[in-house]
């Protein structure tokens, strides 16, 4: 059944017997939901807009406990490459169930383990693959991004690191320290080119090269205060900053700044690889081969892996220098071979780059009559969409400002006609699109479809328009 039809309806003589299941259902609903308020902490986030009982789901539909199917255009915030229960991905963790094989191992050598190395050896930009060390981390992207500090301290003997403004590298110390929401700092703040709210006013070629100058002029200011640091950290598309690509020539700058200072430069590709942008990593869209890559997110093909793939160069680790419990993690290996080979063989980053640009053109069309769409930007299969008080003057006077509560209500609106979407940027007013590179042209019409309907009920209901004189 395709997900944009509507639920078949009951026959009368069944009624009877569906209502009470139906309401059965309704209930245990509502008492996970009350039971999840009062057990767990306060930090959770997603549930919070997301009030819903996930039971069942497959591709990019998923049934609540309460009956209602929904569109979900998170993916586990871009875990999810290939979706919901792909088949490939069922069939691989079946396969070692099966075997008997040890579900937990260590660090130790598996042919599971030997077969997920060798199939994202070959998906590594050929560069970094020639030469490269993998290290297995804890099960979170965010472990990773230490293990990519922690290494690059290790092979230089610095300690500072600069990072970019906007920035989101996960919840764990280090991480955030290195994100764009630091507040005790003690890693230096860049300024990452943006179009839309550009720094430098200017936006563009120009506003890319006076970012990329400004760097420049911090790492060889004697009296900037920055040393020399350990490395650069930045993503090639930042996600939770807003989804905003870096400019091609403007990633090609940092990679010649860091080579010509012997800077190792790391990329944060948890949520842009595995295809997400229209190439395997973003970062082939510049032709840029950093020296660190931290991955994560769709390269367990849903369950939890995190590696960093590094120059050998940078191998200096001490044994057990960042070791861990969960970092033989069988099922999640067979899982992310399988998606590797799966989004590889069947060409999938093409098709987020085919579609993403199909669905952007769309949007952009849509911003056209609603100027509360200030901007829509991404890369293949990452959208974004910042909305904002078109009636207001910004901070800049060159952008209306953005309008996080209008974010929320579309938000709010999409989920009621069965979408899940997620917000980000800066103030939260960026809805956040990232399907399954799965997805067909038929359910990227639905999605489209419901976010368009759902901007124009929540800008009814937040900008009502005045009525006029009556006749």
């Amino acid at each position: 059944m395709a997900v944009t039809e509507p639920a078949p309806a009951v026959p009368p003589a069944a009624r009877t017997r569906e209502e009470p299941r139906a309401a059965a259902e309704g209930s245990a609903h509502d008492g996970i939901l009350r039971r999840q308020a009062q057990r767990e902490s306060a930090a959770r986030t997603y549930a919070r807009s997301l009030p819903i009982v996930p039971v069942r789901a497959r591709g990019l539909t998923i049934e609540g406990a309460d009956g209602r199917r929904y569109l979900d255009c998170l993916s586990g915030a871009g875990t999810l490459a290939l979706g919901h229960n792909h088949p490939v991905v069922l069939e691989a963790i079946r396969k070692v169930l099966d075997s008997g094989a040890p579900l937990h191992v260590l660090d130790l050598a598996t042919p599971v383990k030997d077969a997920f190395v060798t199939e994202l050896f070959a998906t590594l930009p050929a560069g970094l693959a020639a030469d490269a060390r993998i290290q297995f981390c804890g099960p979170a992207g965010t472990d990773a991004v230490e293990a990519a500090l922690k290494l690059v301290r290790t092979a230089t003997g610095r300690r500072g690191v600069v990072a970019f403004s906007g920035a989101y590298h996960g919840m764990t110390a280090g991480a955030l320290d290195a994100s764009g929401g630091a507040t005790d700092v003690r890693v230096a703040r860049l300024p990452y080119p943006r179009d839309y709210r550009c720094p430098f006013g200017v936006g563009g070629e120009r506003g890319a090269e006076l970012a990329a100058r400004w760097t420049e002029t911090v790492l060889d200011d004697p009296k900037s205060g920055i040393p020399t640091p350990a490395g650069m950290i930045l993503e090639p598309v930042q996600g939770e900053g807003g989804v905003i690509p870096a400019p091609d020539a403007w990633l090609r700058r940092m990679r010649k700044i860091t080579e010509a200072r012997a800077i190792p430069l790391i990329a944060d590709e948890i949520q842009t690889g595995v295809g997400r942008t229209g190439t395997f990593w973003a970062v082939e869209h510049s032709g840029v081969v950093p020296d660190v890559m931290v991955l994560s997110k769709a390269i367990g093909g849903s369950l939890p892996l995190a590696v960093v793939v590094y120059k050998s160069a940078l191998d200096a680790w001490e044994p057990g220098a960042h070791a861990g419990t969960f970092r033989g993690n069988q099922l999640a290996m067979a899982a992310g071979a399988a998606t590797l080979a799966h989004v590889r063989e069947n060409k999938l980053a093409e098709r987020a780059a085919t579609l993403g640009a199909r669905m952007l053109g769309q949007l952009q069309g849509l911003a056209a009559t609603h100027p509360a769409i200030g901007d829509v930007r991404g890369r293949g299969l990452m959208i974004g969409v910042e909305l904002v008080d078109p009636e207001a003057t910004g901070p800049d006077d060159l952008t209306p400002p953005p309008d996080p509560e209008l974010a929320l209500a579309v938000q709010r609106h999409c989920l009621d006609r069965g979408l899940i979407v997620e917000l980000g940027g800066r103030h939260n007013a960026v809805v956040r699109l990232l399907p399954p590179l799965t997805i067909t042209d038929e359910q990227a019409a639905a999605v489209l479809a419901r976010f368009a309907d759902a901007l124009a009920a929540a800008e009814r209901a937040h900008r009502p328009r005045p009525s006029g004189p009556s006749h």
